[in-house]
């Protein structure tokens, strides 16, 4: 009995429609891995921006060079900070401090796919990503924590970046 539930079960999920996303077999690279492997992620500017490009590549399977590629993806990063948390101390004598305690970085990473024999956009889109950190008492470990927050938050955006062109390809490939 145990045996026959798994034989059944996927027998229902082969006639939901799902289809393993890496299995495509007719991309323009014959498979999904040689498709993504052909992108060649250009720089981003900013320090952050370095971080989603390593990312990229290292998510796309990539060499990080522009020979022999047969996609280009152009990625375009914003940064947006917003001050979330604020404590009021009062301090002897009645003067009330205010101090930021805990901050939102919103990365907004824009993104386009161009084929690189006809220059056109293949497809398009938008992540969006959100670190949270709190401000502590050391600038520099605050620093450092924000860096680690904004880090993650890249690699976040460019793993959906990824999933992204990967259903973009699985879907011409049905067409």
């Amino acid at each position: 009995m145990r045996r026959l539930l798994p034989l059944a079960l996927s027998g229902l999920l082969a006639g939901c429609g799902f289809h393993p996303l890496y299995a495509v077999p007719d991309t323009p690279q014959g498979t999904m891995q040689g498709t993504l492997r052909s992108i060649y992620v250009e720089p981003v500017s900013e320090r952050l921006g370095y971080e989603l490009r390593n990312a990229l590549i290292d998510y796309l399977d990539g060499k990080g060079e522009p020979a022999g590629a047969a996609y280009r993806l152009r990625v375009t990063l914003s940064e947006k900070s917003e001050a979330i948390g604020v404590q009021s101390q009062t301090a002897p004598g009645g003067i009330t401090q205010t101090a930021i305690t805990r901050y939102n970085d919103r990365l907004i990473a824009e993104y386009e796919l161009i084929d690189v024999k006809t220059n056109a956009v293949v497809t398009k889109g938008t992540e969006t990503g959100l670190s949270s950190y709190n401000v502590l008492s050391s600038p520099y470990a605050t620093l450092a924590v924000q860096q680690d927050a904004d880090r993650r938050a890249a690699e976040d955006i460019a793993d959906r970046i990824r999933v992204d062109i990967a259903v973009h390809f699985a879907q011409q490939a049905k067409r």
